[in-house]
């Protein structure tokens, strides 16, 4: 580590549960982020600003101007660009030591592919048929992941281990898939903040996975509301019977 990158993460290094060592992971690792709206930009600015060492950037919507009160990397000059595109760009001038790529939207052979290159998949897409997807890659390459969501006030946090035969799958928590996909909050609204703040949690708990430590959201579901600033966690189990993990799969 050169002089420039001991001071950029200075404040990181004095932590104890960072340290050298954590910092050393962190730019060894690649985080595959799936969507860059209220959720994955603010995780992407966070972990860009942590030195996770290479992101890999799937969103090939086009900005809107109704994104810019709750998609903080974008500004009025990027409207009609892919948010992977501009993303890239705005992380590039936050931070030119990482290894950044503007990726589309995945699905098939080439979700597998970029899961497969990944240490770590941030799901912060708005879509259950895709989280249902990227479960079954992950439970085939055995890759970690946490999810978000969030819609009106309120959200929820998860992470999945598949390398851990005790941790649950997405499908444990939803057996059947619910019939509601495609952008919720067009139809339901979301506060900016609210969004945001599960965005960071999932930037805080990739780089504390990232660093070797437990992360909290690991067979639970973190759920907050925003207006009464309430945070709950329930234990999710895994199902014997789960169609994807368990005896029905």
């Amino acid at each position: 580590m050169d002089d420039a990158a001991l001071l950029r993460y200075s404040r990181q290094l004095l932590l104890p549960a960072i340290d050298m060592e954590g910092q050393a992971r962190l730019g060894a690792s690649t985080v595959l982020m799936l969507g860059l709206g209220g959720l994955g930009a603010p995780a992407a600015l966070y972990l860009a600003g942590a030195g996770v060492g290479t992101l890999l950037l799937a969103d090939d919507d086009p900005i809107d101007l109704s994104n810019l009160p709750r998609q903080v990397l974008y500004s009025e000059a990027d409207l009609g660009e892919k948010k992977s595109v501009a993303a890239k760009a705005r992380l590039t001038a936050q931070n030119a030591t990482l290894t950044l790529e503007a990726l589309p939207r995945l699905t098939g052979e080439a979700l597998t592919e970029a899961v497969i290159r990944a240490d770590l998949v941030l799901d912060c897409t708005d879509h259950f048929a895709i989280r249902d997807e990227l479960n079954g890659v992950c439970l085939a390459t055995g890759t970690r992941w946490i999810s978000a969501a969030a819609l009106r006030t309120a959200g929820q946090l998860m992470a999945f281990d598949p390398r851990d035969d005790q941790s649950p799958c997405y499908r444990c928590l939803w057996p059947e898939l619910p019939e509601q996909d495609g952008d919720a909050c067009a139809e339901a609204g979301v506060l900016g903040p609210v969004v945001g703040l599960l965005g960071v949690l999932q930037a805080l708990e990739a780089v504390k996975w990232l660093t070797g430590h437990r992360p909290s959201a690991l067979g639970a579901v973190l759920s907050f509301e925003g207006l009464s600033l309430e945070l709950s966690r329930f234990t999710l189990k895994r199902r014997a019977q789960c169609p994807a993990c368990g005896s029905k799969r």
